[in-house]
């Protein structure tokens, strides 16, 4: 029971990666707040994860600002504190610069780095009236290399890895750590359906696994214990890190 007595907000947290850490968090005594903007997912999802401790679903699209507040107020309204934010919503799409539109560029820049400095906005002031806290934010292997035909996914992941570090060292003195987690390719939704509008899905798939020395894509849970211990007062001595949960993928 790592977490017990805390309370945590988990953006992007009905499907994937974010639903295995709601569930992780959950297993270890935190109260969990799951936010997304796929509502029939999200009520699903919180009734699915209730038997394992106290839960509630808040839906909102992080990109938007008065959303991303009425997440992290809903989640101290419903349990008293917000000592946790997991910063996971994330969309991608496969194109060079040239060939992206820009307001799909504009999309995923919006969801994937001003969701997390929004959510992160508003659930700060809280954290600093509390005497601490912990931000979690989920960036990728594009934090720190280059993937193919992935322009505004890298940017937007890039842009996460440095917003990480640059939060770190304003909040210190208040006791908030900030980190990131960065995965390399994780069987989620949105894997699967970037897989799908690969030119030739199977032989994707294959030089995928041919590139991480673990030899296999990772699964939703594999990031879960890292999550875990960022959150948890184990991590007391760690900000401004990134946490590479890739199965050596960036190694080489």
């Amino acid at each position: 029971m790592r977490l017990a007595g805390k309370s945590a907000l988990v953006t992007g947290g009905a499907t994937g990666i974010g639903r295995a850490i709601a569930e992780g968090f959950l297993r270890e005594g935190a109260r969990v707040a799951v936010g997304d903007v796929n509502v029939e997912l999200g009520e699903r999802t919180r009734g699915e994860l209730l038997a394992l401790g106290p839960v509630v679903f808040l839906p909102g699209d992080v990109s938007r600002s008065d959303e991303a507040r009425r997440m992290v107020e809903g989640t101290v309204e419903a349990f008293g504190s917000i000592d946790v934010l997991v910063n996971n919503a994330g969309i991608t799409l496969r194109g060079s610069v040239a060939d992206t539109r820009q307001e799909d560029w504009d999309r995923v820049l919006a969801v994937n780095l001003t969701g997390v400095y929004l959510c992160s906005k508003w659930a700060i002031p809280h954290m600093v009236a509390r005497g601490g806290g912990s931000i979690i934010n989920i960036g990728s292997i594009a934090s720190v290399i280059g993937l193919m035909e992935n322009a505004a996914y890298n940017a937007s992941k890039g842009g996460v890895l440095a917003l990480t570090r640059n939060m770190a060292l304003d909040y210190a003195r208040h006791n908030i750590r900030v980190n990131a987690v960065c995965p390399a390719m994780i069987r989620t939704p949105m894997l699967e359906d970037f897989i799908r509008i690969q030119p030739d899905p199977e032989a994707y798939v294959r030089q995928v696994e041919q590139a991480i020395p673990l030899g296999r894509i990772g699964e939703p849970e594999d990031v879960v214990g890292a999550a875990v211990f960022l959150a948890s007062d184990e991590s007391r001595f760690v900000t401004g890190s990134a946490l590479m949960v890739d199965g050596g993928y960036t190694a080489r």
